[in-house]
């Protein structure tokens, strides 16, 4: 089956990008209707971040999610197996930062998981490359599928980047930084416990990865905030690098990862039905409050 799969994403990366995409966005409708767990994920993290809006509003806005998630899936034969032509056609670069100023300073992109996540994390590294010479580095969560954690590692890195397995990843991560290198990191899920502390996600407390700040304190690199849009009409995506921010690290680790997380719900906002509701952003609890899912 994972060949298949793996198959399956090399040939949608030889297909039109319009057709993958409407092909994932119809697929997404498809199993909208089949009553599923991840229908459910998504319908409870919605009601609990946006209580002002109706069931029908709701319900809506779980399907758009579903559209948008499975076009995500589909579009990652493209940005998984394709060209670096493909990759330069369909995702282009707003950089308000001035990377090339960054390189030799320890640099942290933060980002979060909307819908272009993959396609700007690629994108990134032919940018780093053209510009400073050397394509950054990027934690990964190693796959359970041995195949499948060697083919993505390999996607995602054919480009010159360092792919870093999140789980042994420490000493990895400061030397690249210590070295100047841009480290892209993706920072909104529940990982658990660990590193981690409960702080305001759109009003609810959420499990949150505090590394972005720790990181910041032990190497004094510049957090760099950066998300990528999906543009309309299927021509792709637009990645922004955004200038770094100013004081960061703050005066605590709790208040950098709020900022962190005040971030994540302005690039959300607009676009709410392109983050990924379908993980359980709100999996652990605070002591005495219920489970959600």
């Amino acid at each position: 089956m994972t060949t298949l799969g793996i198959g399956l994403l090399t040939v949608l990366g030889k297909l039109p990008y319009p057709l993958v995409a409407r092909f994932g966005e119809a697929l997404g409708s498809l199993l909208y209707r089949i009553p599923s767990s991840r229908r459910r994920v998504v319908q409870a993290n919605l009601r609990l971040a946006f209580p002002d809006k109706s069931d029908a509003q709701i319900e809506e806005l779980s399907r758009q999610s579903f559209r948008s998630v499975f076009r995500s899936f589909a579009e990652r034969g493209i940005f998984w197996t394709g060209s670096e032509a493909q990759m330069r056609r369909w995702v282009q670069i707003d950089d308000q930062a001035d990377l090339v100023a960054l390189d030799g300073t320890p640099h942290i992109l933060v980002t979060l998981h909307l819908a272009g996540v993959e396609a700007g994390a690629i994108r990134l590294t032919i940018h780093l490359r053209d510009h400073v010479g050397r394509s950054g580095a990027s934690l990964y969560t190693k796959q359970k599928n041995d195949l499948f954690d060697a083919f993505l590692k390999k996607a995602r890195g054919r480009f010159g980047a360092q792919m870093i397995a999140r789980n042994d990843s420490a000493r990895n991560v400061l030397r690249c930084l210590k070295q100047g290198q841009a480290m892209q990191l993706i920072a909104d899920m529940d990982f658990g416990e660990r590193d981690s502390e409960f702080v305001p996600f759109f009003g609810v407390q959420a499990l949150t990865l505090t590394s972005v700040s720790r990181l910041a304190r032990v190497t004094g690199a510049k957090v760099v905030p950066i998300y990528t849009e999906q543009l309309p009409d299927y021509q792709g995506y637009v990645l922004h690098i955004l200038p770094a921010w100013d004081n960061y690290p703050g005066e605590s680790v709790t208040e950098d990862t709020r900022r962190m997380n005040a971030f994540f719900e302005d690039c959300i906002r607009p676009r709410i039905a392109e983050y990924y509701w379908v993980h359980k952003r709100f999996k652990h609890r605070p002591p005495g409050e219920p489970d959600i899912y």
